[in-house]
């Protein structure tokens, strides 16, 4: 067995900063749940119904989730460090995530 070990001088995320990537995460999730299934009533403001629901879904939630992770973790990174960053990911299943993620940092319209 190979044995390696990596010395991080980084600091754990404080409780704060954790509060914020996880409400980020969740707003995300949330925006794409709602581009996959839904064509009314996003915000649940009357009991759902089936009309609300579209009948053929575009995106995929098994995907969604993990590309919203790595998002938002990888969006902290850029910041923190000042980086010039592309998120390459695969055609159509991700696309609620990254148009979700976009929506919520103000760059969708750019």
């Amino acid at each position: 067995m190979i044995e390696t070990s990596v010395e991080s001088k980084a600091a754990p995320l404080s409780a704060e900063e954790l509060r914020k990537i996880n409400a980020y995460w969740r707003a995300a999730n949330y925006l794409s749940v709602g581009q996959i299934y839904l064509f009314d009533n996003p915000l649940l403001r009357e009991p759902l119904k089936l009309e609300h629901i579209k009948p053929r879904l575009l995106g995929h939630w098994g995907t969604t989730p993990g590309l919203n992770f790595i998002y938002v973790h990888l969006n902290r990174i850029i910041k923190q460090h000042d980086l010039n960053t592309i998120y390459i990911t695969g055609p159509g299943h991700g696309g609620p995530g990254l148009v979700a993620n976009t929506y919520l940092e103000g760059t969708y319209s750019e």
